[in-house]
């Protein structure tokens, strides 16, 4: 059996994107059943599909559909098990845990309107769809927290596990940091957002009127560098979390053929051609601008960060506070302003950061923060921010010292794991399996299919 952490993980994937769980419709049979409970060929390929548009292609297993699939079983028997213990997820919980996921969808897509639209229900159907796959979460999580409440970890056997490493297999780190920041993007004032949004208009006239074509006008006037490349244009999904609301909903109000009028994102202006449609499913093509801002008020914003730098540094603002209450920057408000590495550590490599960070931090050390500086984002937007530089390590191979809760957290996992092997290998039997021959060859399900083997001939 694979890593069972990681697959928990995977699972996650089947209940994070609306479009999937409302919308999706494919080909369907029943793949695998674990006790009363069906897992659908949708539940798998619709899962793989939302992993993607998450931008996690790199992070799938080799074979995906084997491994999503033993994620679902595992969650079934979890939630089977959690029922039989009759471990408690109250009303209340179940409620509260859907009123967050109501809010998490509405700040990606900017209103409740927004996101209603997009989602073609009301917040109260959108909850109810949400109900049941989300108790059965619950259920799972419940056991899986059930099954780990007295493990933990001694530092005997984290030096055990450590001493088993072969020393030449003992990691080699560089210099790590710990940084955080709180960004503001300056607001270009009211009339270079009209004169931007004449051009625009301007360029959407020329290909109404046949004198040139959209994708033409997109690769010498964009100013995103994919979107030049591309001619403007994109693959969307309704249901696509990385896509701007807003953008998602105006793009899915034309017809075919037919050009917005200039939609206002948190990224800039936009004009959107529709190019083509299937279902939930569009190609368009679209021209950012991103309106210019002005040395006056790149210092405004500048004076603003650095009068919260001051309350900071006298201890009256908490920087974490701070973040959540001035930054402008949505990805790094839940992790209190941390730049992340690619696997949600908080310590990345110098290699990580933008040129302009690795810049401002040279001279910094450890605690300081920075005075306000500006700096220009990957989509070309000008920024100001404070720099916290929270820790910086030297390079050097893996050792109890200087890494010890990386060991810690590593051993840890593996007792985690063993013990989560032995609990499944201890209660599949006890449950009706069935698994489709389309999946014979999925190795990483072995336990599963001789349980359902032994099931098939009585």
């Amino acid at each position: 059996m694979k890593k069972l952490a990681v697959l928990c993980v995977v699972v996650a994937a089947f209940i994070t994107n609306l479009a999937a769980q409302t919308q999706k419709v494919i080909a369907d049979k029943i793949v695998a059943q674990v006790g009363d409970k069906i897992i659908l060929r949708s539940d798998i390929f619709n899962a793989i599909a939302d992993y993607k548009r998450q931008g996690q292609d790199a992070q799938l297993p080799a074979n995906a559909e084997c491994a999503f699939l033993e994620g679902q079983l595992i969650q079934k028997a979890l939630m089977l098990q959690a029922q039989k213990d009759s471990l408690p997820v109250g009303e209340d919980e179940l409620e509260g845990a859907l009123d967050n996921r109501i809010r998490y969808f509405i700040g990606m897509y900017g209103s409740k309107e927004v996101l209603e639209e997009v989602a073609g229900k009301t917040i109260y159907q959108i909850k109810e769809d949400f109900r049941p796959s989300l108790k059965e979460q619950m259920l799972a999580d419940a056991m899986r927290k059930k099954i780990f409440e007295n493990i933990k970890i001694t530092p005997n056997e984290v030096t055990n596990y450590f001493n088993k490493i072969p020393k030449d297999s003992l990691p080699y780190y560089e210099s790590e940091l710990e940084v955080s920041q709180i960004v503001v993007f300056p607001k270009a004032n009211k009339d270079v957002e009209e004169y931007v949004t004449s051009e625009l208009m301007a360029l959407k006239r020329q290909v109404e009127s046949g004198q040139k074509k959209f994708d033409a006008l997109a690769r010498l006037y964009s100013e995103e560098p994919a979107a030049k490349e591309s001619g403007g244009q994109l693959n969307i999904n309704r249901g696509d979390k990385n896509i701007d609301g807003t953008f998602l909903s105006a793009a899915f109000r034309l017809k075919e053929g037919q050009i917005s009028n200039v939609i206002k994102t948190k990224f800039g202006l936009h004009i959107i051609q529709m190019v083509s449609r299937s279902g939930e499913d569009a190609i368009v093509r679209h021209i950012i601008k991103i309106p210019s801002v002005t040395e006056d008020e790149i210092n405004a914003a500048k004076a603003k960060l650095d009068s919260i730098r001051n309350k900071i540094l006298d201890g009256t603002l908490p920087f974490n506070a701070a973040v959540n209450k001035y930054s402008d920057d949505e990805n790094s408000k839940s992790t209190g302003g941390n730049v992340m590495a690619q696997d949600g550590s908080t310590y990345v490599t110098i290699d990580q950061l933008d040129k302009e960070m690795v810049v401002s931090i040279r001279d910094m050390k450890v605690g300081d923060i920075s005075k306000a500086v500006s700096f220009t984002s990957e989509r070309g937007t000008k920024g100001v921010r404070l720099i916290n530089l929270k820790s910086r390590s030297e390079p050097h191979r893996e050792n109890l010292k200087d890494d010890y809760n990386k060991v810690s957290q590593r051993a840890l996992d593996e007792k985690k794991q063993k013990l989560m092997h032995k609990w499944f290998s201890e209660h599949i039997p006890t449950y009706y399996v069935r698994i489709d021959n389309d999946f014979n060859s999925c190795n990483n399900i072995a336990e599963w299919k001789q349980v359902a083997e032994k099931n098939a001939m009585k």
